[in-house]
């Protein structure tokens, strides 16, 4: 029962997530993804401080303990130095007191050179996580850097993608009914070019008909002038017109 009502949150979670990404506009997205870069360098520097400060402090306490050391050195030295002149002055009071505190202070020596073994190795430690941490945070600088010039491209291309978006949505209207009582482009096309069509036909009618009525002119043109060499051959060869009727004597005509 468990294992189903997991697989179905997962499921559930994946359609949220998968509608949520549809819907999601892509600018505050990628807003959303620059802040959390962002923020992430700026914990990453924090925690690298951190880890520089500890190494500061390593060899702080390190020069300090060298500064002791030979302190207690020279303290050392000068103790030996004072037993053995009260030796030879036959005070052995103070030539032991002092050879006592030469050996209290070479206990503090050898204390001292443990510690200095050990913030040795401490501050060699720190420095290389300090290194390391100094490396990471440039990195992630050059990433950050590469992240927002990155945006600034993406940016560039969505807004050539919404660009491109509208001109599509604007030349798929153009072949697209707009309404019932508004014809599409190309049925206006269409009815303009049977207009058209029609008048020209028309036209060409009207053409034929004048150019007709020209060939009858033409044509009686060329009869009489047909008639007219007809009455010039008759007249040189002595040939007359037809005789017209005559009236009937006595008589009206009729």
């Amino acid at each position: 029962m468990f294992k189903l009502a997991n697989k179905w949150w997962k499921y559930l979670t994946a359609k949220l997530t998968g509608s949520f990404n549809e819907r999601a506009d892509p600018k505050v997205q990628l807003e959303q993804a620059i802040a959390e870069a962002q923020a992430q360098h700026k914990r990453l520097k924090e925690q690298a401080i951190n880890v520089i400060a500890s190494q500061k402090q390593s060899e702080l306490r390190l020069n300090a303990k060298m500064t002791e050391l030979e302190k207690l050195n020279a303290n050392a030295r000068q103790a030996l130095i004072m037993a053995s002149d009260a030796q030879k002055a036959g005070d052995a009071a103070k030539a032991t007191q002092y050879n006592t505190a030469a050996e209290t202070i070479a206990n503090q020596l050898i204390q001292v050179e443990k510690d200095i073994e050990s913030l040795k190795s401490m501050v060699m430690e720190s420095t290389q996580a300090s290194d390391q941490a100094k490396a990471a945070v440039q990195q992630n600088s050059r990433v950050l850097q590469q992240k927002i010039a990155e945006k600034s491209k993406l940016l560039s291309q969505l807004e050539q993608a919404k660009m491109q978006e509208e001109m599509n949505s604007a030349m798929n209207q153009l072949s697209e009914t707009v309404g019932d009582d508004v014809p599409t482009l190309k049925e206006v096309e269409e009815k303009i070019q049977a207009r058209y069509a029609k008048a020209k036909a028309a036209s060409e009618l009207s053409e034929a008909s004048v150019e007709s009525r020209v060939l009858e002119v033409e044509q009686a043109t060329a009869n009489v002038e047909a008639q007219g060499k007809l009455s010039e051959l008759r007249a040189e060869l002595g040939l007359d017109a037809a005789p017209a009727a005559k009236p009937i004597e006595g008589g009206t005509p009729a």
